[in-house]
């Protein structure tokens, strides 16, 4: 997995050189990307030039930082954070908490979720608290991670079918997010799930498959469901140019029927 040199007590050249060389842009490159020189984006870097605050807000946007680790260029290079963190649970955010509620439920009775940075789930639908239904009360309780929830062996992954595959994608998305972000709280969480134990044989070997076999347009997630295999495709929608860190880490994912029985099954329940 990618690792990031410490930048604790940096100032803000060292900072951007870091994001730059993560990102794999060229001193040149970055300059024309933000129409300056690349001998200023040099003297930013080594400490020689102070950027200005809307130079820094510039390069950030154009190295692709997260909204959270531009508040910090912000700070290290001597001026105030432009983003706020406002508490989910704010009035601030209430027409936003309405909005994520109406949408998630009117997703039903297909499964959807909403998770913050860290894969906690901020608010879920009915179709999720069906998939979840008999696991372990302990991974159940607040806050409630969607990677634990999927990957512990207490919890969803004896009942994913393609678990060594799941796996796989799980993992390959949280290091991206990983190199995104740099966040050290989402390395401790990576490096626990990607520690559960997974099971030498395939305890779902010899089990009987569809008669018909179904032509996926990208991984299913396959999980059994009281007798039956349920697929579905994951989708995840994140907010447009976020203003807020809280609501620039907020994921909406959506699973998506893969298969007619699946849409047949879960129509069912609502009926």
């Amino acid at each position: 997995m990618t690792t990031h040199p410490s930048t604790a007590g940096q100032g803000v050249g060292p900072l951007l050189r870091a994001w730059r060389e993560q990102r794999r842009v060229s001193q040149l490159e970055l300059a024309l990307r933000a129409d300056s020189s690349a001998r200023h984006i040099s003297f930013v870097e080594t400490g020689r030039s102070r950027p200005s605050e809307e130079m820094v807000l510039r390069l950030a946007e154009h190295l692709d930082v997260p909204v959270r680790e531009r508040n910090a260029l912000l700070l290290a290079a001597g001026y105030a954070p432009r983003y706020p963190e406002t508490p989910l649970d704010d009035p601030a955010l209430g027409a936003l908490r309405e909005g994520i509620e109406r949408l998630i439920g009117g997703y039903e009775p297909y499964p959807a979720l909403v998770v913050d940075a860290l894969y906690d789930v901020v608010a879920a639908n009915r179709g999720i608290m069906t998939l979840v239904d008999g696991v372990c009360p302990s991974l159940l309780e607040p806050p409630l991670n969607a990677m634990r929830l999927a990957l512990h062996p207490r919890g969803l992954a004896p009942r994913i079918r393609n678990l060594r595959a799941w796996r796989g994608h799980l993992l390959e998305q949280m290091e991206r997010q990983i190199a995104l972000h740099r966040s050290e709280p989402l390395r401790e969480l990576y490096e626990e799930v990607a520690a559960y134990p997974v099971p030498e044989e395939d305890p779902w070997a010899g089990s009987q498959e569809p008669s018909e076999p179904v032509p996926y347009f990208a991984l299913p997630l396959r999980i059994e469901h009281e007798g039956r295999t349920l697929s579905f495709i994951s989708s995840i929608s994140t907010f447009n140019t976020p203003m807020d860190v809280t609501v620039a880490e907020l994921a909406i994912e959506t699973l998506l029927p893969a298969d007619p029985a699946t849409a047949k099954y879960l129509q069912s329940l609502l009926s």
